[in-house]
């Protein structure tokens, strides 16, 4: 598989989801989690695509470290989401649409890009930008 395939999942997630936002992780190019927004489900503002994978795999794992893995997601990670990116160690961030993006959609964010996030902590974690994006920004129509 490749980056794009692993965005392709992504966008199924967030079809299933209660905001279309969907991610995937992914480790020696096989997914090992896949998850979509249930903020609304479980009454849980939290509840982002991008908590829920890491929490599912995390869990599955019984460790909270997941170095050497890369997050694919159809948003750009939120201050909350990329926080979570940080503290879990994630080698790489690829996501379609950015939260410009969004903010130019009336979504609801927080204008802070994951860039920023990263910067301020101690992690070099790598960021790529745009994949599928038009595809991404779909979701949203």
């Amino acid at each position: 598989m490749n980056p794009e395939d692993f965005m392709r999942l992504a966008l199924e997630e967030a079809r299933k989801g209660d905001a279309p936002y969907g991610a995937v992780i992914v480790k020696d190019n096989e997914v090992v989690a896949l998850a979509h927004n249930t903020v609304r489900r479980d009454s849980d503002p939290s509840a982002h695509a991008e908590i829920n994978v890491i929490r599912s795999l995390t869990t599955k794992l019984k460790n909270p470290s997941l170095e050497g893995y890369t997050i694919y997601t159809t948003g750009e990670p939120c201050p909350m989401c990329a926080s979570a990116c940080i503290w879990t160690g994630l080698s790489e961030i690829i996501y379609g649409a950015s939260i410009e993006d969004l903010v130019s959609l009336h979504q609801s964010q927080i204008h802070i890009s994951c860039d920023e996030v990263i910067a301020k902590s101690s992690r070099k974690i790598k960021v790529r930008k745009g994949l599928l994006r038009e595809e991404c920004l779909q979701l949203f129509q």
